[in-house]
């Protein structure tokens, strides 16, 4: 789930699942009622043996934590009074770290730069005395 609202669309489909399956389960475990002043006629439905597990306890556990959850994640979502005050500020935040950051960075960068040159002096210098060690060899030896 990516955010708050999609987890938040999750959760009511989820709860819409749980209304539609509890009302199945009524539905094909509940008895023929008898109207007054009706008068049935056609075959009678057979009497159920009533079910051994309790669907109305687990619908109604089901239902609540669902309730619970939607309920939780409504409150998570950001107040739409303060939205743009906030906003307002924690950008003002956000620029003023931004700020800091660039501020340390060029420091950095600047300290690298003044590095690098002096590796690259370095390395100068050594290129030149292998350089006059390869000349003094060669001088040596002739």
């Amino acid at each position: 789930m990516a955010d708050r609202l999609t987890q938040l669309q999750d959760t009511v489909n989820q709860q819409a699942e749980h209304f539609c399956n509890a009302i199945g389960v009524i539905q094909q475990t509940s008895y023929p009622s008898k109207f007054a002043n009706f008068d049935r006629t056609g075959s009678q439905t057979p009497i159920q043996n009533p079910p051994q597990e309790d669907y109305a306890q687990l619908f109604a556990q089901l239902i609540a934590r669902c309730a619970k959850d939607i309920d939780t994640l409504i409150e998570s979502l950001p107040n739409e009074d303060s939205s743009i005050e906030l906003q307002n500020s924690s950008l003002k935040r956000l620029e003023i770290e931004n700020q800091e950051t660039a501020e340390q960075l060029e420091h950095v960068v600047q300290k690298g730069e003044l590095l690098l040159e002096k590796i690259q002096l370095a390395l100068g210098d050594i290129a030149q005395a292998q350089l006059d060690m390869q000349i003094t060899l060669k001088t040596s030896l002739q």
